[in-house]
């Protein structure tokens, strides 16, 4: 029987654990360019394992529909990974704990515009969801040679919906 999750919104509370919120809000951290330019200073926990780089990638994904169908979620051990999105189209965000080597039960969140989210190393999560076209979305991540992608397919899929 396929288990039903709700979305919730996105928080630096709720999310914490799996990453960071990438967004604007509050006051900035400082003022920069005359005065004309707020700083939200350092707001990701960027973490590229040895033998690897950051590098800025641009995704194009195709917007999915809800309730959406999650099979699949994936982890990248070697490093961090930050979506910000080039429009202000909110997106879908899976996240689940990790249950001795495996996921526990995914969460999902939603994003509000202009929110970008940050990917904490080992994380499990699922694939870029937009909602909405055009889907895309700059990525910061690790460049380099060694694997950094393990999957996970679920035996039973989710679904994933904003409301029961």
């Amino acid at each position: 029987m396929t288990e039903t999750i709700l979305i919730e919104p996105l928080t630096n509370a709720g999310f914490a654990g799996f990453g960071d919120l990438l967004d604007a809000g509050g006051d900035p951290d400082r003022i920069i360019n005359q005065g004309l330019c707020g700083r939200y200073h350092d707001r990701a926990r960027l973490d590229f394992g040895p033998g690897g780089r950051a590098g800025i990638s641009v995704f194009k994904a195709e917007p999915r529909a809800l309730p959406y169908r999650l099979d699949m979620v994936e982890r990248h051990p070697e490093g961090s990974q930050a979506f910000v999105p080039m429009s202000m189209e909110p997106f879908l965000v899976i996240v689940a704990e990790d249950d001795g080597g495996a996921p526990g039960r995914p969460r999902a969140f939603l994003t509000a515009p202009g929110q970008g989210i940050n990917l904490l190393r080992n994380t499990w999560h699922g694939v870029l969801t937009p909602l909405h076209a055009p889907g895309l979305f700059a990525v910061i991540d690790r460049i380099g040679n060694t694997a950094n992608l393990e999957e996970h397919w679920f035996s039973t899929p989710f679904l994933v919906t904003a409301k029961l």
